[in-house]
């Protein structure tokens, strides 16, 4: 009988063809089987936004501040947990439930008001985790020991937007801080409890930055040993200062062939043990304004597969820390 790329995959963290960790094997291996994300907008600002560090927010981040399969944000933590869950129900069929508190900056608060967001949740039927997006400049002590005494409970992940180690690509879309202050606030969560799991973002495409930038800020990420990585395509919405600039011409996306490539490569140099939480990002549909190719998720999920069957790669191949398949 013919072989199947199944069974001469070289890579061990997966049971399908698949070469590197995904966030379906991490949750088999976890909780047992599937569990139902179930996005939260608690109602935080960011400071990039409100004035702190700088006004208008990044410059590809949409209205909600990511937060768009979110439910309104008037509506309490209660009440959208439900209705999320309603939905999705026909979708996910699944007792194992993981709130994410994803719009916008979710330790930017007094702590008092976030355990008011957080706790009402912990408490629903079926919570088996949480993932808790946020910044690493915005991590006040009190928070940390917060956080700490959440990883105590459940398992807790924060996710800590990076996007790119370069400086002035970070100055170019607005993010409000520097690698520095990234690596300052990573260290801070990560020797606080080594129970807490940190999940850093990462984007593709954004403007100025090659192939070669790309792959540094994957390898700096690589080198802080991080639980899970997130890596997402720069999309254009609408309603952005990424939409002018790409309406006047100053923003090209990139092309699918040239983001398989650069992901592929990506995932090679990541720690062998580093769950992929994704390799791709969701726009709301009808905001999207380009690359129109990301539309087709499953076409870009393929064509990874295809390109690191074809090459031989896997994750952690070139990543000199990582135990040899």
């Amino acid at each position: 009988m013919k072989k199947t790329q199944r069974d001469i995959n070289p890579y061990k963290n997966s049971d399908t063809n698949k070469r590197y960790y995904t966030y379906d094997y991490y949750l088999r291996k976890t909780f047992g089987g599937k569990c139902m994300k179930i996005p939260i907008d608690a109602g935080f600002t960011c400071p990039n936004i409100d004035g702190k560090c700088s006004v208008g927010g990044c410059i590809y981040c949409s209205p909600r501040g990511s937060g768009d399969f979110a439910e309104n944000c008037n509506i309490s933590v209660e009440e959208q947990f439900d209705i999320i869950k309603e939905r999705l129900s026909s979708k996910w069929h699944t007792d194992k439930y993981i709130p994410y508190f994803q719009a916008h900056t979710n330790t930017y608060a007094p702590t008092e008001l976030i355990k008011q967001k957080i706790e009402p949740i912990m408490q629903k039927k079926g919570v088996v985790g949480l993932n808790i997006a946020t910044r690493a400049d915005c991590l006040e002590d009190s928070t940390v020991e917060y956080l700490c005494e959440l990883a105590e409970r459940t398992v807790l992940t924060v996710e800590l937007g990076l996007q790119t180690a370069h400086d002035k690509t970070a100055s170019l879309i607005n993010r409000g801080h520097t690698y520095a202050d990234f690596l300052e606030g990573y260290n801070k969560l990560k020797s606080a409890s080594d129970k807490i799991k940190i999940c850093v973002h990462l984007i593709f495409g954004l403007p100025g930055e090659d192939r070669e930038m790309m792959l540094e800020s994957v390898r700096k990420t690589a080198e802080l040993n991080p639980h899970q990585v997130k890596i997402h395509l720069l999309h254009v919405l609408r309603h952005t200062r990424l939409a002018q600039m790409y309406d006047r011409g100053d923003y090209t996306p990139m092309e699918m062939d040239e983001y398989v490539d650069v992901i592929a490569n990506a995932l090679t140099l990541l720690p062998y043990d580093t769950v992929v939480g994704r390799l791709t990002g969701d726009g709301m549909q009808s905001e999207l304004l380009a690359p129109d190719w990301s539309r087709k998720k499953t076409a870009v999920i393929n064509n990874i597969d295809k390109k690191m069957f074809s090459q031989n790669m896997w994750q952690g191949k070139l990543n000199d820390s990582s135990n040899p398949p």
